[in-house]
């Protein structure tokens, strides 16, 4: 993907002494008192601005943070735990700067945080006057937002259509290159783990890594689904029976290509959803009506953990099963560990996939981890992220 890299332009020496302007993805989960609970997003966002830092310019950074009112910033909207934590992180004074649309003082070797961006109205409609408003505050605009790259808004699009210079940052650059790496370009076999609650909500990966991948491990609800598509029971599991032919044209695709959707031959059930469950294994055609399916078997771990340790690339989207109740967590804990050994690069992306490689400690054995949600399942399914389409389009002049 040709897109000018923030790197390039300080490598020149271009960015000194001038004002630059990253928007980041700041959106970090706070408790009930506006503290933050985990700041993985803010410590990924540091390299992009200690580099303006150190190339001499002088920094804004924005991002949004929860699900504002447009025009108002209320307790829950604003940065300033944000530029606290980013402060303490840098080691040096972060100015929270409200009302900054028609103006923002900052000297070169500052950075100063710029109010929730979602707060200014015409934001999340990527507004042309509030686009062209904002980025002339700025030399150079640095999109390192990926997990905002689906969307196209002002700071995330207009501000790269309009500013004099745009480009990627460091974050953004990375999980472009990890994402065509694994997709675009992959180390054979290419096997993705596509788990969730519903099959409606990942349809669409779903049906398109059917033509790029040499196996598809689904997971969750997503499985149980399959699992009918399959002819076996499901008792009370989660699924989504009117979509029996859509899983089943998958798997035809699939076979089709030689290549293999891997349906559980034995799983863990329950006969409610509760973490004192003892849970059941149970052959898969042993499913009772009365059961839940809330895990995969021994036998179906140890095999899909095969099929993994035997990939040249692994792309893992959604824990396999209720990890987080402890009779429920074998099957998510096999995958991790089969995804940590695996001499296959792997790449992980989705929040409830980010929480079971924290839980299983296998963050260093993951070759990259996404920050993006959406935005990493739209790339892998193959869409052009209107951020990144964006960048393409200056980049080519």
């Amino acid at each position: 993907m040709q897109i000018l890299r923030f790197s390039d332009i300080v490598a020149q020496g271009q960015a000194k002494g001038r004002r630059v302007f990253i928007r980041a993805d700041l959106n970090v989960p706070l408790d009930e008192q506006h503290q933050i609970t985990e700041d993985t997003r803010i410590r990924a966002s540091l390299p992009a601005i200690q580099m303006a830092l150190d190339a001499g310019a002088a920094v804004m950074v924005t991002s949004h943070l929860g699900r504002p009112t447009p025009g108002e910033v209320g307790p829950k909207d604003t940065l300033a735990p944000v530029a606290k934590r980013m402060s303490e992180l840098l080691g040096l004074p972060v100015r929270l700067v409200q009302n900054w649309v028609d103006g923002v003082e900052v000297a070169a070797g500052e950075v100063v945080l710029l109010e929730n961006c979602r707060c200014n109205v015409g934001e999340k409609k990527n507004d042309e006057a509030l686009s062209r408003k904002i980025a002339a505050l700025a030399d150079i605009y640095v999109n390192d937002a990926f997990g905002t790259a689906h969307r196209a808004e002002a700071t995330t699009y207009g501000m790269a259509q309009f500013a004099p210079v745009a480009c990627a940052g460091p974050l953004l650059a990375a999980e472009v290159d990890a994402i065509s790496k694994a997709i675009s370009n992959p180390k054979r076999p290419l096997v993705a783990i596509v788990a969730g609650s519903k099959v409606s909500t990942k349809l669409t990966i779903l049906e398109s890594l059917a033509d790029k991948v040499d196996g598809l491990i689904v997971g969750g609800g997503i499985a149980n689904t399959f699992m009918l598509a399959a002819g076996l029971p499901i008792g009370q599991s989660l699924a989504e029976p009117d979509l029996v032919k859509e899983a089943q044209a998958v798997m035809d695709k699939m076979a089709a290509r030689s290549a293999e959707v891997p349906i559980p031959v034995d799983v863990v059930t329950a006969k409610s959803f509760s973490a004192d469950d003892p849970g059941e294994v149970k052959a898969a055609q042993d499913v009772a009506a009365d059961d839940m399916i809330l895990d995969i078997g021994p036998k179906t771990a140890q095999h899909l953990a095969d099929i993994i340790a035997k990939a040249g690339t692994v792309v893992w989207n959604g824990p396999v099963g209720v990890f987080e109740f402890e009779a429920f967590s074998h099957g998510t804990q096999k995958l991790a560990q089969a995804i940590a050994q695996t001499p296959a690069f792997t790449i992980a992306g989705g929040g409830d996939t980010l929480a079971a490689i924290a839980k299983y400690g296998i963050e260093k054995k993951v070759g990259y981890i996404s920050t993006g949600g959406g935005a990493f399942l739209e790339m892998l399914e193959g869409k052009v992220l209107p951020a990144l389409e964006i960048l393409q389009k200056r980049a080519q002049g």
